[in-house]
């Protein structure tokens, strides 16, 4: 080969490493919702952000809403296959229960006393043990923390105290542990199906069930459970996840970019819901469909149920947490 040749080859030989370096990367995501949905949001708050912080090449994001791929159980799934189906998403860490007996324990009720507290606890991140067993075992890693509704009772009478729990019938999630607490505050709490609640409520099956503003709203509690009880006894936690082997496959800055955004929009999902669960409250008293009711023994229901928290720790290997959650000052 002469020097004219070699000068000639020379660009031609680096061209297919140019083109590979400018060629888009696909990623895919996942949310059981509509766009005005804050989880919606916060994930493309989330690709905003990945864009901004890495510019080397162009990147794709295909967000399916709406459930089309499913629920969050199944996007979970796909994110540890590692195929591509998913990529990242906002899932309940109920649905992570099979890689970590712990997992449950990040969303359990009357972990947390107030919001200020919840915030710190996250911004802290005291269940990195969780998300690190959890990422080692399902090969989907928790890169940042939605969530921020806060949960309370809705009855078809006023209740303000520990004396007017006393035997209220009200209806729980399936998780045993919110049967173990319910029941240790004096309730008499029961799992029926979440769209049986109304007709539940409305023949006197139950008095009361529990949720977020929101749910409240969608499923017109209000009409048959017009007091909003304000027991505050669960703060919801909402991870960001992102499939381990998707990222690992993706350039270091890539990599480190996505870690940063999950952060950020985590912490933009907590704002945004726990600002409008408030407002929802406001515009249904507002509107005349339901009524707030203050609840004045808010500490005297967290030390009635802090027993049966104490050996939910211990049963799921989460003493250590639950130390230092504790020690966490609103």
């Amino acid at each position: 080969m002469n020097r004219r040749q070699l000068l000639v080859g020379a660009p031609a030989l680096a061209l297919p490493w140019v083109a590979h370096a400018q060629q888009a990367i696909t990623l895919n995501g996942a949310v059981q919702f509509n766009d005005d949905h804050v989880f919606t949001r916060a994930l493309v708050r989330f690709e905003e952000l990945v864009k901004q912080y890495y510019t080397a090449q162009p990147i794709n994001f295909i967000l399916h809403k709406n459930s089309s791929l499913g629920l969050e159980k199944q996007y979970f799934e796909y994110m540890s296959a590692g195929r591509g189906a998913v990529d990242y998403g906002i899932v309940s860490p109920a649905h992570m229960s099979t890689f970590s007996r712990a997992a449950p324990f990040v969303d359990a009720p009357f972990l947390f006393r107030d919001l200020a507290q919840w915030n710190k606890v996250l911004d802290q991140d005291l269940f990195a043990p969780v998300a690190t067993e959890i990422e080692r075992r399902s090969r989907v890693g928790l890169i940042g923390y939605a969530g921020g509704g806060v949960r309370n009772i809705f009855a078809n009478k006023r209740i303000t105290d520990m004396a007017g729990l006393r035997g209220l019938k009200v209806r729980v999630q399936g998780a045993p542990i919110w049967s173990r607490t319910f029941q240790a505050a004096g309730m008499s709490p029961s799992v029926i199906a979440y769209n049986e609640i109304y007709n539940g409520i409305q023949n006197n099956v139950i008095e009361a069930g529990e949720n977020e503003a929101a749910g409240v709203e969608a499923m017109r509690f209000y009409e048959v459970a017009p007091n909003l009880i304000l027991t505050q006894h669960a703060i919801t936690i909402r991870p960001i996840c992102f499939a381990s082997q998707t990222l690992a496959r993706l350039p270091a800055p890539l990599q480190e970019a996505i870690r940063r955004a999950g952060k950020e929009a985590g912490t933009f999902g907590r704002h945004a819901e726990s600002t409008e669960d408030g407002q929802k409250i406001t515009e249904l008293e507002q509107a005349g469909r339901l009524r707030r009711v203050e609840f004045t023994d808010r500490d005297a229901l967290k030390r009635a149920v802090d027993p049966v928290m104490v050996a939910y720790a211990r049963e799921v290997d989460a003493e250590a947490i639950y130390a230092r959650i504790n020690a966490v000052t609103s």
